[in-house]
């Protein structure tokens, strides 16, 4: 069976849209006929899944076509999408913010006059083991994956309640389980999802506000945030690690019109197979 969505007409916000899983997210709601916008500190590369100034990374797990940065518009500048040279798909608009910056999230949500859908993608973490961390950067990451997707949430509030919009969490395994290494993106994920929930009741029924709680997923930044390895298909029961369209698939139902709010969707293959259990399968 085949789902297929139609967002003709209205208008997707993805932040940190350029890469990865935000770019496979936006690619589904521009294949879905949305026009789509995409913010993030700096503009989508240009031919590589990374920045050209980025260091060179560890063995990642192999994504997907689709989790393939987006080409975009430059300069945000609100005009019709064009056609992508590389495929049938416009390209969608381009806002240079820092969703962790009051002032860029007033410039970057002020642009629009409509806005029907906001996914708040944007974060992540190095690895950051709590001794010896600076603690500033435990702040930062805080900010990044809990204090932003909140500020975005709340300066969009209006535009969402004029056309009873929605809004989508992207969350993490992480956020659910033990986070060792990365304590403060954890607590911050956890912290995410108990905010997706507070916001569903409250801005009920004018805005609906879900969750996808991704699992281990294959994306060109994995490796680096599973401590420079690649991800270990056998610790998940579905066999393989998510990849951006299957993060995707759950955005564009839990964005649709409909009943579901302050949910949690998991997208994790069946979870991570516990440490006892293989211990009672490998033989002494």
């Amino acid at each position: 069976m085949t789902v297929s969505y139609d967002y003709a007409g209205k208008h997707v916000l993805v932040t940190g849209g350029t890469r990865g899983i935000g770019a496979g997210i936006a690619r589904a709601f521009q294949a879905a006929g949305a026009t789509v916008t995409i913010c993030a500190r700096t503009p989508p590369p240009a031919n590589d899944s990374r920045p050209p100034h980025a260091a060179p990374q560890p063995p990642r797990a192999e994504p997907e076509e689709g989790s393939r940065p987006l080409r975009a518009d430059p300069g945000g500048d609100p005009r019709p999408p064009r056609a992508d040279p590389q495929g049938e798909l416009p390209a969608p608009r381009f806002v240079r913010a820092d969703v962790r910056v009051p002032e860029d999230v007033e410039r970057l949500i002020s642009g629009f006059e409509r806005l029907d859908v906001v996914v708040n993608n944007a974060g992540g973490s190095p690895p950051a083991p709590l001794a010896g961390t600076s603690p500033r950067l435990h702040a930062k990451v805080i900010e990044l994956n809990l204090t932003a997707p909140l500020l975005v949430a709340q300066r969009a509030y209006p535009l969402l309640a004029a056309v009873g919009g929605a809004v989508v969490m992207i969350g993490s395994a992480g956020g659910a389980r033990p986070s060792p290494g990365t304590a403060a993106y954890g607590a911050a994920k956890a912290g995410l999802h108990h905010l997706a929930r507070c916001l569903a009741a409250e801005w009920a029924p004018h805005v609906r506000v879900n969750t996808v709680v991704v699992g281990l997923a294959a994306t060109p930044d994995a490796a680096a945030h599973y401590g420079g390895r690649d991800v270990d298909a056998s610790a998940i029961p579905a066999g393989r690690p998510a990849t951006p369209e299957d993060v995707a698939a759950a955005c564009l139902w839990l964005a649709a019109p409909g009943y579901v709010t302050g949910a949690e969707v998991r997208v994790d293959g069946g979870g991570e197979v516990p440490a006892w259990h293989l211990l009672t399968t490998t033989p002494p």
